[in-house]
């Protein structure tokens, strides 16, 4: 997982409330366990309607996109995580997201930022015309026009994010004390390490 610190650029204004997943990538899409090229299924439906923001020309290869609240809900597919990095979206903001889609989305190195109603509505204002910038190692959102807006988040997420540390990741930063461990079962458990063998009659 690649670390995050600063994520600045253009946002799309989306706004819209109850987004689930199967509008993020419909259910047609997810016969692939690839994550490569779901972006292209991306907000199907949303994006035939003419004059949405994702087919605005200003809005091209925007790292953030700003939502309405409850973002992420319906099924718990994690291609719609898969789906928004593969359109070169790193950050989400919204007042609140599905649980299930915050962790699918923190397990891919995307920032949820969840901000009151109030802040997001300024923050789609200023979208329209002007970048955006998430500083996560201050928890803030800031704009050209002074705006300044702190967000919470969990500080073991935090501290993965900033890192780019994945399941796997953790699991290495604690190799010292695995081996350690391995090497105390060996001397008290060594039947644990023989093969099973069954015994020829």
């Amino acid at each position: 997982m690649r670390p995050v610190s600063t994520i600045e650029g253009r946002a799309i204004p989306l706004g819209l409330k109850n987004v689930d997943t199967d509008v993020i990538i419909p259910a047609h899409w997810l016969k692939t366990i690839s994550r490569e090229g779901l972006g292209k299924g991306a907000f199907e439906t949303i994006r035939q309607t003419p004059g949405n923001p994702f087919d605005v020309e200003d809005f091209a290869d925007a790292p953030i996109l700003i939502a309405g609240d409850n973002f992420g809900c319906g099924s718990s597919r994690e291609h719609a995580a898969w789906a928004l990095l593969d359109m070169g979206i790193t950050a989400v903001i919204a007042p609140s997201f599905s649980d299930i889609f915050a962790g699918n989305a923190f397990k891919n190195g995307i920032l949820a930022v969840e901000l009151p109603q109030e802040q997001v509505d300024r923050l789609l204002e200023v979208a329209r015309e002007a970048p955006i910038t998430i500083d996560l190692e201050n928890q803030v959102v800031t704009t050209p026009f002074q705006d300044r807006f702190e967000f919470p988040i969990d500080p073991f997420r935090k501290r993965c994010m900033l890192e780019g540390l994945d399941e796997i990741g953790l699991t290495l930063g604690s190799e010292s004390a695995i081996a350690t461990h391995e090497q105390m079962r060996e001397g008290t458990l060594p039947w644990l390490d023989k093969p099973n063998r069954r015994e020829a009659a």
